[in-house]
């Protein structure tokens, strides 16, 4: 992977955005499509369709008592303890660290000592906010990921075909905000192809070129299936032949949008909607090997991977820290910052049965995405997958702040 921040790089990308707006008018509708060349460029190119853009994001923070929080008197606050202690060393390097300072700060000399009281400690220094869409929706969507368990070889041998791939090396990742300041933390990916940028190979691609694609094979695995779900979770273990386990990290993105498989067969009529888990997912593709593949392309996202060395903790989230078992959550970083406190209030995989706790927003993910939206860590292994792979909950969401973090 290379992080392109060049001058000339950058010339090509502002040359295509001048060339772009040759194909709007002042007022902002098409031009024609024989229009005369406007005087700064060297000919208009043919109107092309935009998509239109997408709405821009929106949350709203009401505040909120702890008596709002159901079930936050029952929970055992500290089960969480050393998941909020992981925060604060996360959140240090962050813009938004410096209104968590004082209260990490206090946190750390309270830590380990008799008398420490976890509930005391998160009420008397934070307060809670309700999360709502901008419509006023308090409501969302709750699912489940976990760290899988693969089978695997360092070398393609017969039943260990499936490449685990590293980070290609023409990989380009072009940092948005160098040039517009107000694109920060936006990126794009894609690749030189002579001297433009093109998006980057999609999945489908990926496959065709195999070997041709300039990237270390990591690991090689037995189940296309068990890849992709891989790929999903963003950080699983390999069992290896002589025994040992071999430990895999996010690493990159070939910059395409995730899109749900399990949606693709329902829309299709494949599926019914309450089949489409990461369960019955691996049903159909027993039973349709032939059409795996088509079924895979179907998601242009592709990820890339690091190893790492093993360990007893959880896999590394965006946080920076090792995620803990049913106490850390993905979320969209828009609506809340990485590292923070949030009671979440939903139900168990397939039950009416309430799980309400405080968690902590330590990890991203492509498909996490809304004001009211989480992915709940479920642990290490195939029973943490079972319930991982059927949840689809509802859920309300709280995210508590220290009384001198901004609200936004």
């Amino acid at each position: 992977m290379r992080k392109i921040q060049t001058a000339a790089l950058f010339a090509t990308i502002l040359a295509a955005l001048f060339l772009a707006a040759c194909t709007t008018t002042p007022n902002g509708e098409p031009p024609a499509a024989g229009c005369k060349p406007c005087a700064a460029c060297p000919a208009c190119p043919p109107a092309a369709t935009v998509p239109p853009a997408a709405a821009p994001f929106s949350r709203v923070l009401q505040p909120a008592n702890w008596t709002d929080l159901p079930g936050w008197k029952e929970d055992d606050l500290a089960a969480a303890w050393p998941a909020f202690m992981a925060s604060c060393r996360g959140v240090a390097s962050r813009p938004h660290g410096a209104s968590w300072k004082r209260v990490c700060d206090l946190a750390r000399t309270a830590d380990g000592k008799a008398g420490n009281d976890p509930r005391r400690f998160f009420e008397t220094q934070l307060k809670p906010y309700a999360i709502q869409a901008a419509d006023g929706n308090a409501g969302g969507l709750v699912t489940g990921y976990y760290e899988p368990l693969l089978r695997g070889s360092r070398a393609r041998t017969k039943g260990f075909e499936q490449p685990v791939r590293g980070v290609p090396e023409d990989l380009l990742t072009i940092d948005l905000s160098v040039l517009f300041p107000e694109l920060k933390d936006k990126r794009v990916r894609g690749r030189l192809e002579g001297n433009k940028v093109v998006p980057y190979w999609s999945r489908a691609e990926i496959a065709a070129r195999g070997d041709k694609l300039p990237s270390r094979t990591l690991l090689y695995v037995d189940d296309a299936v068990e890849l992709f779900f891989l790929q999903v979770q963003g950080s699983g273990r390999v069992s290896l032949p002589d025994g040992t386990l071999a430990r895999l990290n996010y690493a990159d993105q070939n910059g395409y949008p995730y899109q749900s498989i399990g949606r693709v067969l329902v829309d299709r009529g494949e599926l019914k909607l309450e089949e489409a888990s990461m369960q019955g997912i691996q049903a159909w593709a027993r039973a349709n090997p032939g059409r795996l593949q088509e079924l895979l392309n179907a998601n242009p996202s592709y990820v890339f991977f690091r190893e790492v060395p093993n360990s007893k903790d959880g896999p590394v989230g965006a946080l920076g820290v090792p995620l803990t078992a049913e106490r850390s959550i993905a979320v969209d970083p828009r609506s809340v910052p990485l590292g923070a406190p949030v009671f979440l209030a939903t139900t168990r995989p397939n039950s009416s049965k309430p799980l309400n706790r405080l968690v902590l927003a330590q990890d991203t993910g492509g498909a996490i995405k809304g004001a009211v939206r989480a992915d709940f860590f479920w642990g290490f292994g195939k029973e943490a997958g079972e319930q991982a792979g059927r949840m689809k909950q509802s859920g309300r969401m709280w995210v508590l702040l220290p009384p001198e973090a901004a609200l936004k």
